[in-house]
């Protein structure tokens, strides 16, 4: 199939979850499980709130959809294939899942690294093999969208923290993921901007995007019609 290696289904569509977790156990050390034979199913189009108390793994199971943390043990299936270390080192197979699944940082400064925000949101579609023109258009459309024009050639780290968030998810939403990972979303926005957030993943949703966050608050969940996961 064309831009997906090794013939892996591209289509979100049927029964297959987009994500399973099967028995997942992680931990940071041996006799101290964060994760313990956890199961997980988010089908495509599905909004899914991840809860418990601060320290109970919501951060750690969000880095493991993400390919940036891996199990003790257990099978993470994505669109159903098998997500492991060993996979994710394959560039063209990497470069596919990144495509698929975009991941919104607690902490913006952990996630932004360029010299500008023209270049942070750019810096995805570049990484696409996009041609400029292209990647000119989806920069433009998203700092928009955002109402950020006027930061375009900030540095990141003069930004405040509303803006630095907004510019975290303009560099996923420039890429365009079927999925959406986000941890505490609404961290560092006023309620403004809080309710701009709402607004855009609820269009998300209804465009056909996942979406899976962590959130203290209800507000998003309520928005989005989401159902719980408690790691308590």
């Amino acid at each position: 199939m064309k831009n997906t290696p090794n013939n892996i289904t591209d289509s979100t569509a049927g029964c297959t979850p987009v994500i399973e977790l099967q028995d997942i156990t992680f931990s940071y050390l041996p006799e101290q499980p964060l994760l313990q034979d956890f199961n997980l199913k988010v089908n495509a189009g599905d909004a899914l709130q991840l809860t418990g108390a601060n320290g109970c793994g919501k951060t750690t199971l969000i880095r493991l959809l993400n390919g940036i943390a891996f199990p003790d043990r257990g099978t993470y299936l994505f669109m159903g294939e098998p997500v492991t270390r060993q996979r994710l080192a394959d560039s063209a197979y990497a470069k596919w899942f990144h495509q698929k699944i975009g991941y919104v940082w607690q902490n913006p400064d952990a996630q932004l690294f360029c010299s500008s925000v023209e270049e942070e949101i750019a810096f995805g579609p570049a990484q696409m093999g996009l041609s400029p023109a292209e990647i000119r258009q989806r920069t433009d459309d998203t700092l928009a969208l955002l109402h950020i024009e006027h930061l375009r050639h900030r540095a990141p780290y003069t930004l405040s923290g509303g803006e630095k968030k907004k510019t975290a998810i303009g560099t996923i939403l420039a890429i365009n993921p079927q999925i959406w990972v986000l941890d505490e979303p609404m961290n560092d926005l006023d309620a403004t901007a809080q309710l701009w957030l709402a607004d855009l993943l609820y269009s998300l949703q209804k465009a056909g995007k996942t979406i899976i966050f962590t959130s203290h608050e209800q507000q998003l969940a309520a928005t989005l019609h989401a159902t719980k996961k408690d790691l308590a």
